[in-house]
């Protein structure tokens, strides 16, 4: 992937011309004040993006499962709290994306936080209601909670620090599981990158300068904590007919990069940095599970 990125920006770099450089830079670049072109090609983009993708939900996901009366349930226990932990994650990713779309626009640091940080709370609180008046599921208060705990962690900081000093990201590797069920954990890369909850890992990214201020570490070098699961083959352990599952919890301690923090002056980076900057950079790791065992990762995905 490093390699593939890097390529990337090679060939954009030598197969463009100067001035269209110079051009795409100047319209990446954030405005000062309030662009109204910008700003209302957000708004609609944004609402014809939500709008269709929940359309899509509904057609390709919901229509296949009868409709109910609204109700609820309670699936705090399911999966290890992986399934809320993807639900804070997109809250926050979701809710950075609006706020940092609005801040290109122009808008004012208030409104970014008002109408562009709540836009994950805003999307996945409409989501749930949909499961609600599912047969097969149900409205889920806890992942409600999931979901205002991301808005939460990002609005939060930029009132508090104005900046991101913790940052939710995503690490993926690939599990023995999903091959036992396919259905559920996922067939195929793509899935399993959704759906094995066994392989993915969300991260705590920490910003070390933020805190203490000190010039002989890099700025852009975060310290990472990360939760994970394995051993899951359903969302309950009590399951019949998977009794035997060896389900742990699983913690860990590395190094990341903020890469938003890496000094350039070109917007095309900047930008680019900031799109990927939801995923754990790879680097070795310490775990230590439910069960006591503590284990070393040279490199841990």
């Amino acid at each position: 992937m490093k390699q593939t990125l890097v390529n990337i920006i090679i060939v954009f770099f030598t197969g463009t011309s100067l001035f269209s450089q110079s051009k795409f830079s100047q319209f990446l670049k954030p405005s000062d004040s309030l662009d109204t072109i910008r700003r209302n090609t957000v708004v609609i983009s944004e609402a014809a993006i939500a709008t269709s993708t929940l359309i899509g939900l509904n057609q390709l996901w919901y229509a296949d499962y009868p409709r109910s009366n609204f109700k609820t349930l309670n699936d705090s226990g399911e999966w290890l709290q992986m399934d809320k932990m993807g639900h804070v994650f997109s809250s926050y990713q979701l809710g950075r994306l609006g706020a940092n779309t609005l801040n290109w626009a122009g808008i004012s640091k208030k409104d970014q936080l008002i109408f562009g940080a709540t836009l994950g709370l805003g999307f996945l609180t409409t989501v749930e209601i949909f499961d609600g008046f599912s047969e097969e599921w149900g409205f889920s208060w806890s992942d409600m909670a999931a979901n205002a705990a991301g808005t939460g962690l990002y609005v939060g900081q930029e009132l508090l620090w104005n900046e991101q000093r913790l940052i939710l990201k995503y690490s993926f590797h690939r599990t023995s599981y999903a091959k036992q069920r396919p259905n559920t954990l996922g067939s195929g890369l793509a899935e399993e990158f959704l759906k094995d909850y066994n392989g993915q890992t969300y991260w705590l990214s920490a910003n070390i300068n933020s805190f203490f201020k000190t010039e002989s570490i890099p700025n852009w070098l975060n310290l990472a904590f990360g939760y994970g699961a394995d051993g899951m083959l359903t969302g309950e352990p009590n399951e019949t007919q998977f009794l035997d599952q060896q389900r742990t919890r699983q913690y860990y301690l590395s190094l990341d990069i903020d890469l938003t923090r890496i000094r350039t002056n070109s917007h095309f980076l900047k930008t680019l940095f900031d799109v990927f900057n939801l995923i754990k950079v790879p680097f070795p790791a310490l775990e230590m599970n439910s069960n006591g065992r503590i284990k070393w990762h040279y490199i841990y995905f």
